[in-house]
Order: structure tokens, then sequence, then C-alpha cells
């Protein structure tokens, strides 16, 4: 495996949790900047992720 793949299976998953709690936390009511914050970023990181996949040769 290559270290960026790696790398990019690591973004993937930071990303897919920030993802889950930032819409766990909307959805409960919490603080609205704060989910828009931890949401923002899960995106950011879960789309980096797989574009670093997705540009890695197999």
């Amino acid at each position: 495996m290559n270290v960026k793949s790696i790398f990019g299976i690591i973004l993937t998953l930071i990303g897919l949790g920030g993802l889950i709690y930032g819409g766990m936390d909307f959805t409960k009511g919490g603080v609205a900047q704060a989910s828009f914050v931890y949401l923002i970023l899960g995106g950011v990181f879960f789309f980096a992720g797989i574009s670093l996949i997705r540009g890695t040769k197999a």
C-alpha cells in the first residue's frame, strides 16, 4: 500500500467522523456554530481523502 493511499484513508475516516458528529450535534439542537464547524471540517477532510485515494494508482 502506498503512503498516499493510507493517508487518504485516514483523512476519509476523520472526515466521516466529523460529519457524523456534526450531524448528530445539529439534530440534537446543539450550538449551531459548533455544528457547522464540524460539518464543514468533516466535509473538507472527507473529500480531500476521497480525492487523494482516487489520485493514487493502485
